[in-house]
């Protein structure tokens, strides 16, 4: 059964609408993931050594064991933030005559294959094989291996009962957040040794191998937990059940001074508002507001002024660049309604424009304190603003008549992936990394003042040419109209 369930994993991707897009980006992936196992290659062999230089006078292996709380604790936030139970079709499944626990047992089972767990390994085997080779003894560092592994494991399921208690609460990563700044501090302020304690526990279980049972038993809880929260899930009408809420209806009569796309920004603000992936996103506004506090604090960073340009782009444009980057796949689930319509597709992306121009101002004034660390960080903010307004808004709307990927609503917004391909990544050379390239050249070149201007004058000429560019990303829409509604039709 597991035989054909990978065969009809492997049809499923090769016959998606998106399959080319997704090679590219997974292209891109195996380059991060070459560099990444090179990376933590070189840490094994060489972490020995390190440790010596570090602690010369202290048992490196001792030392090692005691780091592994910060090692499990990073772990753990990676894994929430990236990476997401494997899935599978299983609706069609559930007609047929296959138990559920094979299904069940098949996706915890792909889980444990997953790259995470894969890539701790390229730090810990070198690390044992260059302990061996100093003269430690090998069954003990043999049972520390095989305790590490089961660690790795059990870090993998744990995540997934997190998620599960997790998932449908607004902002959902503050638990994890808080859990593990807790444990930090209870550390960092001594108040318990979390290094000592989780170093000893593995020392001890090194010593003394019986003790590996321990380990085995927790990783088999976790995956029993798993297996019973999902079976209990796994029905066809599971997902017919709707939930009565209370229904808050929003003055949006504002609107109306906007005209004739005033209907389409209703739907959209309606959109953001009602919808579980959207409203979290809305929510993250405060990143966006708050993002400078965690540069301009620094006098590192005040004296970096090129920073300026990026951080003012990013915390104006937060908002553009989150709900604009997936423009029009937010109404991927009603496209092929919407097209049906007697609608001119200007005014679409009108309102759309509209809102990311409303937005970025928002923000701008919101952040106008950031004066209190110097003046030109609010100038450098003024000009991001106005590059925003006039360049990236219509750069991220034709960005988006290449996406071809629906998004599901109603799902977890933190950290959400779904619906991301090769566009939402390559659009960022041209959001970020080019407008900060040409303000560190030209501040470097000639000083503050010109790339201040720089970037205004490239503001205003988008700003002074907006009715011409949208009318050519408007027909970049309208021609690629007709394969949007395939893509988003598609299931998969």
């Amino acid at each position: 059964m597991i035989k054909h369930f990978l065969y009809l994993e492997r049809k499923q991707y090769f016959r998606s609408s998106y399959w080319q897009k997704n090679m590219a980006i997974n292209i891109l992936m195996v380059f991060f993931a070459l560099y990444f196992i090179a990376s933590f290659s070189a840490l094994g062999f060489g972490l020995l050594f390190l440790l010596k230089e570090m602690f010369p006078e202290q048992d490196a292996f001792v030392i090692a064991n005691n780091y592994l709380f910060y090692w499990i604790i990073g772990d753990l936030l990676m894994r929430f933030f990236l990476q997401k139970l494997p899935v599978m079709s299983v609706k069609p499944l559930l007609t047929l005559p296959i138990k559920r626990s094979t299904v069940v047992n098949f996706v915890l089972g792909k889980s444990a294959l997953s790259f995470f767990n894969f890539l701790p390994l390229f730090a810990i085997i070198p690390f044992s094989i260059m302990l061996i080779s100093d003269g430690y003894e090998t069954s003990i560092i043999l049972t520390w291996l095989f305790t590490m592994i089961i660690v790795v494991l059990i870090t993998n399921f744990l995540n997934f009962i997190i998620e599960a208690f997790s998932a449908e609460s607004e902002l959902s990563f503050l638990p994890i957040l808080g859990v593990v700044g807790t444990l930090f501090a209870l550390n960092f302020f001594n108040i318990l040794s979390m290094t000592s304690l989780i170093g000893g526990a593995f020392l001890a279980i090194a010593s003394n191998p019986i003790l590996i049972l321990i380990p085995i038993a927790i990783l088999v809880a976790c995956y029993v937990f798993n297996f019973k929260t999902l079976i209990k899930k796994l029905y066809l009408d599971s997902s017919l059940k709707s939930k009565v809420t209370e229904v808050n209806a929003a003055d949006l009569s504002w609107t109306k001074r906007f005209g004739d796309i005033a209907p389409f920004m209703q739907l959209d603000l309606k959109l953001i508002w009602r919808n579980k992936r959207t409203k979290s996103m809305a929510m993250l506004l405060l990143v966006g507001v708050l993002y400078g506090l965690f540069f301009y604090p620094q006098e590192i960073y005040r004296e970096m002024t090129f920073m300026s340009a990026f951080i003012g782009i990013f915390s104006t444009g937060f908002f553009l660049i989150n709900f604009g980057q997936f423009i029009p796949a937010w109404d991927s689930g009603y496209y092929k309604l919407l097209m049906s319509q007697n609608i001119k597709y200007e005014q679409y992306l009108r309102s759309k424009f509209i809102l990311m121009v409303i937005s970025v101002v928002l923000l701008f004034v919101l952040g106008i304190p950031y004066v209190y660390f110097g003046y030109k960080i609010l100038i450098a903010h003024f000009a991001a603003a106005i590059y925003n307004i006039g360049v990236n808004t219509h750069v991220i709307l034709w960005g988006g008549s290449f996406n071809r990927k629906k998004i599901e609503l109603d799902k977890k917004a933190a950290f959400n992936y779904q619906g991301t391909g090769a566009v939402q990544w390559l659009i960022g050379i041209p959001l970020m990394l080019v407008p900060m390239g040409l303000f560190g050249l030209i501040n470097w070149l000639i000083g503050f003042g010109a790339a201040i201007v720089f970037l205004i004058i490239l503001g205003v000429a988008g700003i002074v040419f907006h009715k011409r560019l949208m009318k050519g990303i408007t027909k970049k829409y309208l021609d690629s109209k007709y394969k949007m509604i395939n893509a988003f039709s598609q299931d998969s």
